[in-house]
């Protein structure tokens, strides 16, 4: 794991990390955002606060390898979610 790690795995998706912008995701050069898919297909999340959250423990679990904590599972707390009623 230490080294660069591969990524472009997924054709015409590009997910960028800057440090002063966070995560934002392109496909074939167009705008997108990450989501929470469950099991079932439903989005439990999506957008700015899951890239937020994505970049955050990502973050974590990198400075807890850092420091040697032997913390190497970061856990985040759950995303509010805003109930919406079908159309």
């Amino acid at each position: 794991m230490i080294g660069d790690q591969q990524t472009g795995a997924i054709d015409g998706v590009h997910i960028h990390a800057v440090v002063f912008e966070g995560l934002t995701v392109t496909v074939n050069g167009v705008p997108a955002q990450l989501a929470i898919v469950a099991a079932d297909g439903t989005i439990v999340a999506a957008g700015k606060d899951v890239a937020r959250e994505v970049e955050a423990v990502a973050v974590n679990c990198h400075r807890n390898f850092l420091k040697g904590e032997g913390h190497l599972r970061v856990l985040s707390n759950p995303i509010p979610t805003k109930v919406r009623a079908a159309a």
